[in-house]
């Protein structure tokens, strides 16, 4: 039977770890197992407070898996992937063929270390059309919708839910306390500048940094939603990899990204979205789209830092993480 290897462990966990997590958190392990690249929740980089059912661990870790599965098929052995196929792992890829890389696999793989949260003005250029429905078929083809917002009525009905919900967090003593642990993960140089009173979207206070002069943000921003079917944990890993391919497809077509997850982090201002798009399924994660002046990627863990054995009882479903991954109860 076709196996892995440890060379194509450090490939897929190479590339996993250049996805994005909320607050830089990076939540990820990975490892081998009966030839299989496993990934897996990282106990250690939980969130209890800011995520304390693992909605955005598994976020993180569905992206993760989504540049794993494109560094294995630009190797030329793309992977069939298993979601939540065991108590503690997130997804399993196994059973590789032997065929090359296709053109939007080798592209989309390229685009993996170009991928970084913009969280600065954009330019007020609009996102061409095709590049718009290439961003909504990307999301369809992983199992996920995104829908974007278009007119100034829906824009603005955006933003004050977004707004709302900014203001229950910075109200929540615990939640403020929790952001200040994870604030050294996001440099200065990644960070968004302060808000400023005529600012559409809410804005984390990652650092002091004053914006330059005339260089307000985008007066209508193209804001996507990602949802998904449901609002199972597999939705949720599902979600993540959907959030990849759309950022990486973004990335490809030269634009810049950055998210917005305060509507999501809270239940009442998530379900207010939910209506206001009228979709039966659950919003996962928001996106800006623009055009931005270039910037620079927040660090990451060394691959090494992230890579485990398969030694029993070491990350293993008798292990740390068996309790974290798929609980909803589990503070992951």
């Amino acid at each position: 039977m076709p196996a892995y290897e440890a060379a194509d462990l450090l490939r897929a966990a190479s590339a996993g770890i250049r996805a994005p997590s909320l607050h830089n958190s990076q939540p990820w392990l990975f490892r081998l197992s009966d030839g299989a690249v496993e990934i897996l929740a990282d106990p250690s980089r939980s969130m209890p407070v800011a995520d304390h059912g693992g909605w955005a661990t598994r976020i993180a870790c569905g992206a993760a898996t989504y540049n794993a599965r494109l560094a294995l098929a630009a190797a030329g052995h793309p992977a069939s992937v298993r979601l939540h196929p065991a108590p503690g792992v997130i997804a399993r890829l196994g059973f590789p063929i032997e065929r090359p890389p296709t053109y939007a696999e080798q592209e989309l793989f390229e685009a993996i270390p170009r991928r970084y949260s913009n969280r600065g003005p954009f330019w007020p250029d609009p996102v061409p059309t095709d590049v718009r429905v290439r961003l909504i078929e990307a999301a369809r083809t992983e199992g996920a919708w995104l829908d974007l917002l278009v007119g100034t009525t829906a824009l603005s009905g955006f933003a004050e839910i977004a707004q709302s919900a900014d203001r229950v967090l910075r109200r929540d003593t615990a939640y403020q306390h929790a952001l200040a642990t994870w604030r050294h993960n996001v440099p200065v140089s990644a960070g968004a500048p302060p808000a400023e009173p005529q600012d559409l979207l809410p804005q984390r206070l990652f650092n002091d940094r004053q914006r330059s002069p005339g260089r307000d943000y985008e007066p209508e921003p193209l804001i996507g939603i990602l949802g998904s079917a449901g609002d199972l944990p597999v939705d949720q890993t599902v979600a993540g990899q959907a959030l990849q391919k759309v950022l990486l497809t973004a990335t490809a077509s030269g634009l810049d990204t950055s998210m917005i997850s305060q509507p999501i982090e809270v239940p009442a201002a998530r379900d207010q979205l939910r209506r206001a798009l009228g979709r039966h399924g659950c919003p996962q994660i928001v996106v800006r789209f623009g055009f931005g002046t270039p910037g620079r990627p927040t660090p990451r863990r060394d691959v090494s830092e992230v890579i485990r054995d398969q030694s029993p009882g070491a990350l293993g479903i008798n292990g740390p993480v068996a309790a974290s991954a798929d609980s909803e109860e589990s503070g992951v």
